[in-house]
């Protein structure tokens, strides 16, 4: 994959894309450039989590800003750490979707957007069908398979080839600061076999640890998608820039990506 991560800032807002990617408008942000106060501070797109809805709208009038795509067609979904998938057509593009994990769509002006705090977004490209998907996977959706279900989904209803699909892995909690009990630990190494290594055990400790970036990069490689990168940053160790639901002790907000053809 020809990737150069870039960090950019427009219109006091800051965030990383591909600069490789050309013609595909996107961007992780960080939590800053918005309005909101608190624990929420300060360009936090969850509007279920305690934040001024007034506030939340802005900053996702911001994010839309900044990025110079179309808010009134911008999609998201309820988060619920599914696998589920939702393909985003005509009927469905400008809207609130009910629950899933994943949306993709080959149309364009049609701004995909979703929300995290240490789970790990995936965005995916295919610049030969020209589609697009945005997935969010905590450790549930990792170990059913949410990127898997990506892949498989682009497939299915746009005929990608794994093989021309490229896809941005975003930041994320990274293995050292993610311990796990030992029913996620099996769970993990159950999908990915413990060979795969996406479990690692505190030397002192024992403590199991769960690393979301080898895993997701794992799956995607099993179903032939070999042009990944991974944007190495900790959302828990880098909380002046992210959100960290376990760094903040859940009270904190949500950071926005979004992607659009």
């Amino acid at each position: 994959m020809n990737c150069e991560v870039e960090r950019i800032s427009r219109n006091g807002l800051t965030f990383y894309r591909n600069a490789a990617w050309a013609g595909l408008r996107h961007g992780i942000f960080t939590r800053r450039g918005g309005v909101s106060n608190g624990a929420w501070s300060s360009l936090n797109l969850g509007a279920s989590i305690g934040d001024d809805i007034h506030a939340v709208r802005e900053n996702h009038a911001r994010l839309y800003a900044a990025l110079g795509v179309n808010a009134q067609r911008a999609t998201s979904c309820w988060l619920v750490h599914s696998t589920d998938v939702i393909v985003v057509g005509e009927t469905k593009n400008g809207r609130q979707l009910p629950k899933a994990d994943c949306l993709i769509t080959d149309l364009p002006d049609t701004p995909l957007v979703m929300r995290y705090a240490d789970c790990v977004p995936l965005i995916a490209f295919d610049p030969v069908q020209r589609a697009i998907g945005l997935a969010h996977a905590g450790w549930r959706g990792t170990v059913q398979g949410m990127a898997a279900n990506l892949v498989q989904a682009l497939q299915a209803a746009y005929h990608c080839r794994p093989s021309d699909m490229e896809v941005l892995i975003g930041p994320a909690i990274s293995r050292r600061n993610y311990p796990v009990g030992e029913e996620v630990a099996r769970q993990a190494q159950a999908y990915f076999s413990e060979s795969a290594q996406v479990i690692w055990r505190d030397p002192v400790s024992g403590a199991a640890h769960f690393d979301l970036w080898r895993a997701n990069l794992l799956d995607l490689q099993l179903r032939g998608v070999n042009k990944v990168q991974v944007v190495d940053i900790c959302t828990h160790d880098n909380t002046r820039e992210f959100y960290s639901h376990r760094a903040e002790a859940g009270r904190t907000g949500r950071f926005g990506v979004a992607v659009s053809l």
